[in-house]
């Protein structure tokens, strides 16, 4: 889960890590007002939950309270477009009024989860308040690497190495070494998979400020973070993403015209590949998950069927915990309750696979029955060609 700016630099405050004094709005006349509460220059922000806002010109500076206001009033409302947003955009529905940071240098700092080593990967550079992709084509040996072991913690001579590495003015040595430990320490405790600040800035009097904000929180703890949980902002989502979060199906919309229903990340991973090597286009990537009782299949049509890109749906579904024929009823009881027209190819393997091909069978629906994933893959890009 995403958050905006202004939420992470809130949490941000609550650990320790300094930013700089600004206010959330949602009109340009709240714009003035918090200009003039700040007393100095401002920038104002969108919020949206994408990067490039700049670029895309969703970040301006204002002089004074009314130029806070004007800019307020032209980028609230407007549709942001940006290398992340994707060509449609977003719309900007409120903005972040901070004030403006007599910049001296630039660095980068970010922790994420690297799960090819299993370790929280550390990542800084100098190269502060360009995207540390750009910087890791062009600059590879500007950016710094240390791996942290998740049963030792961030040692100290990791920080120290971190902090010669970004060349940290003497005087900003000590809030140095205390960003990176809070950070780490803010990742951990809430069960963050990122935290970013890009750029960090250090000002001309030697200070250490957070100009920018980002946290990612792993969706599978949210349980034990309620008030984390109460951060999220479902109009930044794709609706339908949303839908099956609250339904706990792993759902991420794709450009295709291939329903997939599967239970498994893996599984459908494969299906998606498999598809692509028959010549289709998978429209989602739809994990059902272990429990795919009949009322989750349901959820997962209407979901599946709520694109109105999707011309077929494939489903297939590996019985290891989950009988086959339990799958099957859910299946026919959804298609003939949601009165599904698009063609529906299925593919059961496992656990009663062929008393749940028996139930397709007498179902008395048209359901195209599969042998194996490449038949059904094969089946479902004939059936979008028809």
């Amino acid at each position: 889960m995403k958050i905006h700016e202004y939420q992470a630099k809130e949490i941000f405050r609550n650990f320790g890590i300094p930013v700089p004094e600004g206010r959330m709005v949602r009109k340009a006349s709240e714009a003035k007002k918090a200009a003039e509460a700040i007393g100095k220059e401002v920038v104002v922000k969108a919020q949206i939950l994408a990067g490039g806002r700049g670029g895309g010109g969703g970040i301006k500076r204002a002089e004074t309270p009314l130029d806070a206001e004007a800019v307020a009033r032209e980028i609230l409302g407007m549709t942001l477009i940006t290398h992340q947003t994707g060509p449609e955009g977003k719309r900007v529905c409120k903005v972040l009024v901070e004030e403006a940071l007599e910049v001296e240098r630039e660095l980068y700092i970010g922790m994420v989860i690297d799960r090819e080593r299993s370790c929280i990967a550390v990542i800084a550079s100098e190269e502060g308040g360009m995207e540390i992709e750009v910087v890791a084509a062009k600059s590879p040996e500007r950016i710094v690497k240390e791996c942290i072991n998740p049963r030792v913690g961030l040692a100290s001579f990791q920080t120290r190495k971190i902090v010669r590495a970004l060349h940290f003015p003497k005087r900003s040595l000590r809030q140095g070494i205390s960003v990176i430990q809070n950070l780490y320490r803010l990742l951990m405790e809430k069960d963050a998979s990122l935290v970013e600040i890009n750029p960090l800035v250090i000002t001309r009097d030697g200070k250490l400020v957070s100009a920018d904000a980002k946290i990612s929180f792993d969706d599978n703890a949210l349980y034990r973070h309620p008030e984390i949980a109460a951060l999220q902002d479902i109009h930044e989502e794709e609706p339908m993403e949303a839908e099956a979060f609250t339904h706990r199906l792993s759902y991420i919309k794709l450009n295709g015209n291939i329903g997939c229903m599967v239970n498994g990340a893996g599984l459908a991973m494969a299906t998606m590949d498999i598809i692509h090597l028959y010549g289709g286009v998978p429209a989602n990537f739809l994990d059902i998950g272990g429990a795919a009782s009949s009322e989750r299949v349901e959820q997962a049509f209407r979901i599946l069927l709520s694109d109105a890109k999707v011309k077929a749906v494939l489903i297939t579904i590996f019985g290891g915990i989950v009988r086959c024929d339990r799958v099957a009823i859910g299946v026919v009881d959804a298609v003939k309750k949601l009165h599904v027209s698009v063609p529906v190819v299925v593919r059961l393997a496992g656990t009663n696979c062929d008393l749940a091909a028996d139930i397709l069978n007498k179902s008395g629906l048209t359901f195209r029955v599969a042998n194996d994933l490449a038949d059904a893959a094969e089946k479902v890009v004939a059936a979008v060609k028809e």
